[in-house]
C-alpha cells in the first residue's frame, strides 16, 4: 500500500534566505537524486513542496512543507535508513533546522 511522508521544516533565524532557497531545491530534487538500488531508477511516486501560506495561523512556526509517496513502506523505508542521497541531505538540512516533523501514513487506513 503507498505511504505519504510529509516533512515540515522551520530553519534557523539566522539563516540565509539563499542557503535556505538552496536546501528546499535540494529537497525537491530528491526525486531524481533518489535512486532505487535494484531499478537503477527513482523511485517516489511523487514529490513536492513550497513554503507556508496558510493564513490559519497554526503552523507553529513551521516554515516549509514537503510531500512525497512511496509505492509501498519497504521503499520509504529504504528511503529513509539507506538512500545515500536523502541521507546526506538530512546531514546537511540539520545544521541549518531549527525544528522538523515528520508524519507518515497510509490513506485510509485509521486504526
Amino acid at each position: 500500500m503507498p505511504v505519504v511522508h510529509i516533512v515540515l521544516f522551520k530553519f534557523k533565524e539566522d539563516t540565509e534566505p539563499k542557503v535556505v532557497r538552496e536546501m528546499c531545491d535540494r529537497m525537491v530534487g530528491l526525486k531524481d537524486t533518489c535512486i532505487h538500488p535494484q531499478t537503477q531508477q527513482p523511485y517516489m511516486k511523487s514529490y513536492g513542496g513550497g513554503k507556508n501560506n496558510s493564513p490559519e495561523g497554526a503552523a507553529g512556526g513551521l516554515q516549509y512543507g514537503f510531500v512525497s509517496e512511496f509505492e509501498s513502506e519497504a521503499d520509504r523505508d529504504y528511503y529513509l535508513n539507506k538512500d545515500p542521497s536523502h541521507l546526506k541531505f538530512v546531514e546537511d538540512v540539520g545544521k541549518i533546522v531549527d525544528k522538523a516533523t515528520v508524519f507518515d501514513y497510509e490513506r485510509g487506513i485509521f486504526s
